[in-house]
């Protein structure tokens, strides 16, 4: 990278950067981790998170088992509780509520029934579904926490990518996700002013490093380095910060993925705003995931964190220099011929007019009123089809 390529210093006086919000994609999945991770599940740093982690999967082994020769057994010493034998294990183990589900759910049995029964009449029904399990054989996933936890149950082709894996992978580029690189836990945005503020405490509230006994998330922003990609109608720059958030689940409750963006700003509740150019891969665990991991998904991560944001910034601005439309018919036509219909379109243009004091002319304009009039769909597949029309057309652009 390049210094000219950053807005180096020209923060506003307060330490934060004026950015306009009103532009791009509103994407909430972090914000939905935000909401519903409880604080033993959040994390100040990289370290502490990879360390927590790391130290269970070395507690942890997994074999592959005949489902007919699991014997089920309520405990004699907790009736509350029940334990299953697996072969060649030393003591039983303890199934926990997630892998429960899962054996329930590979022998056909609600999970949801079966948790309301007396544990001896849950594992008669849980033993004749093993006895005649058309699947033969599972994978377990076994960790010792004073006691044998069975932490998931799979088919015997699972291929899994430890949540440690994934959190090293981050820390190659990341360091300790607080400071010490450029890549960090995200700020704040004051909406009274519309500054977006880098420099905030990594606290339980605001932190954005979540780890659980069944997956991990992950999301980090590189927003000490803002990036200009063209002006606002008012001459000032547009500005950007580069980001990603990743997830895992080495149980089985999730894919493996990461998703890289560009965006304006984070608020309190860590909703991400003004969100252009969102790249996405997933990878499902199964038999090659490991192997896909290494050379697809760890490399992917790598490269946008050490890629010059350059083809970002021309690829805005030549759809910016990009004219389609000159009056009132060329801008029904062009959203027309892109499958919007004429309400719709008649949205789009009334958005750019009122948010740029002009009609739209460019690609760009255009895609800025598709990805407003996509925000306020209230169904999330008719808003990511029209997200979906409006990247098609930055992208042609480009």
């Amino acid at each position: 990278m390049t210094q000219v390529e950053f807005l180096d210093g020209r923060s506003d006086a307060r330490g934060g950067y004026k950015v306009d919000v009103t532009r791009g994609e509103q994407i909430g999945r972090v914000s939905s981790e935000w909401y519903s991770r409880p604080d033993d599940e959040r994390y100040l740093s990289l370290n502490d998170l990879t360390r927590s982690v790391r130290a269970r999967s070395e507690r942890s082994r997994s074999r592959v088992v005949e489902s007919a020769a699991i014997h089920v057994e309520a405990n004699r010493d907790n009736p509350e509780r029940m334990v299953l034998h697996l072969p060649g294990a030393e003591a039983p183990v303890a199934p926990t509520h997630w892998s429960f589900g899962q054996l329930a759910s590979m022998v056909g049995a609600p999970a949801a029934y079966l948790r309301q029964l007396p544990p001896a009449l849950a594992g008669i029904n849980l033993q004749y579904g093993l006895a005649s399990n058309r699947t033969e054989q599972i994978k377990t996933l076994e960790t010792d926490n004073g006691r044998v936890d069975l932490r998931a149950v799979t088919g015997p082709d699972y291929g899994r990518i430890h949540d440690f894996e994934l959190a090293e992978a981050v820390q190659r580029i990341a360091g300790n996700g607080t400071g010490d690189t450029r890549w960090k836990v995200p700020g704040v945005l004051d909406w009274s002013t519309g500054i977006y503020n880098p420099h905030v405490d990594v606290t339980r509230e605001t932190t954005t490093l979540y780890a659980s006994d069944r997956d991990i998330f992950l999301f980090l922003v590189d927003d000490l380095n803002p990036i200009e990609a063209g002006k606002l109608p008012d001459g000032s720059p547009d500005i950007f910060f580069r980001g990603f958030y990743c997830w895992n689940s080495e149980v089985g409750a999730r894919t493996l993925g990461i998703a890289s963006f560009y965006l304006r700003a984070v608020c309190q509740n860590r909703n991400l705003w003004g969100v252009e150019d969102f790249q996405e891969i997933a990878i499902r665990h199964s038999k090659y995931a490991a192997s896909r991991f290494a050379h697809e998904a760890a490399p992917a991560l790598q490269n946008f964190a050490n890629s010059s944001p350059m083809p970002f910034i021309n690829g805005i601005k030549a759809a910016r220099e990009r004219i389609v439309a000159r009056d009132d018919s060329d801008r029904a036509s062009f959203l027309r011929n892109r499958g919007f219909s004429k309400a719709e379109s008649s949205k789009i243009i009334d958005t750019v007019l009122a948010e740029e004091g002009r009609p739209p002319e460019s690609i760009f304009d255009f895609v800025q009123g598709i990805t407003a009039l996509a925000r306020s769909k209230p169904h999330q597949d008719a808003r990511l089809e029209m997200e979906g029309k409006a990247k098609k057309l930055l992208d042609r652009a480009a």
